[in-house]
């Protein structure tokens, strides 16, 4: 039989170091003691198999979300044998095991909370990729608007160009009445011809325009279909992750149960 006795460094006081040690101590069979001293650190003796001992060495050095072991002292020399289990030495006034236990359980939770917000993560990466390809699609539709804008524009410019040259004719007209009034029925039937075949031209380049601002507007409203039903299967892909996230939380705190380790 041999002893080892250890100074703990780190993070070990008041948050649960000692129950955690007691748990590990007692499954390796081991005997002894913890305490926490007045420097910050905790004071470990266990008696057992050297193998044994061995693999107690390495399994107090614990780094989680509590417990932070900085650094380890360690002793090896000839157990005494007075110990009957392995304990904890506790001052007037220091923690009883329920309050170990709640630290433990704590301690379990903050790193199930841990493991939410990485699948929180991974759950806004993918849903920024959504929203880039729908920022696309936006982009996309902010082209076609633009290129309606210069169609208009477009428009606007031939047709006041068509009412000066119409507006030219007029005075023309307007001028030659005077000189010409023999001919005037037929220059006005000649001018009523081409006007209304200008006016036919202005009125189609119009229902074109009308039928690409209604395409626009479709396109639209397929979009915003599309993108309620990408919210719907977001919200389910969360759901399900959650859900699977809880069952594998109960998994392992059966687990532990199992072995005795909560």
């Amino acid at each position: 039989m041999n002893r080892l006795t250890a100074y703990v460094s780190g993070n070990v006081q008041k948050v649960g170091y000692r129950k955690r040690i007691i748990d590990i101590a007692r499954a390796f069979g081991l005997k002894g003691m913890i305490e926490n001293l007045d420097d910050g650190r905790v004071k470990i003796i266990a008696e057992g198999d050297e193998e044994k001992l061995k693999w107690f060495e390495h399994a107090i050095e614990i780094k989680n979300t509590l417990i932070q072991v900085s650094n380890v002292e360690k002793a090896y020399n000839t157990a005494g044998g007075e110990f009957a289990k392995f304990g904890k030495l506790v001052d007037e006034g220091e923690t009883d095991s329920r309050l170990d236990k709640g630290i433990e359980v704590m301690n379990s939770m903050l790193f199930a909370i841990k493991q939410v917000n990485t699948t929180l993560v991974d759950m806004n990466s993918n849903l920024g990729g959504k929203i880039d390809n729908l920022s696309g699609k936006m982009d996309n539709l902010s082209g076609k608007m633009d290129n309606l804008s210069g169609k208009m524009d477009e428009v606007n410019e031939n047709l006041g160009g068509k009412i000066d040259n119409l507006s030219g004719k007029m005075d023309n007209l307007s001028g030659k009445m005077d000189e010409v009034n023999d001919s005037l029925g037929s220059k006005i039937d000649q001018m009523d011809k081409n006007l209304g075949g200008k006016m036919d031209r202005m009125l189609q380049k119009q229902d074109d325009v009308l039928l690409e601002v209604k395409d626009i507007a479709q396109n639209g409203n397929e979009l915003l279909v599309e993108v309620k039903d990408m919210n719907r299967k977001i919200d389910k892909v969360r759901d399900n992750e959650i859900i699977e996230m809880k069952n594998d939380i109960a998994e392992v705190k059966a687990a532990l149960r199992a072995k005795g380790i909560i």
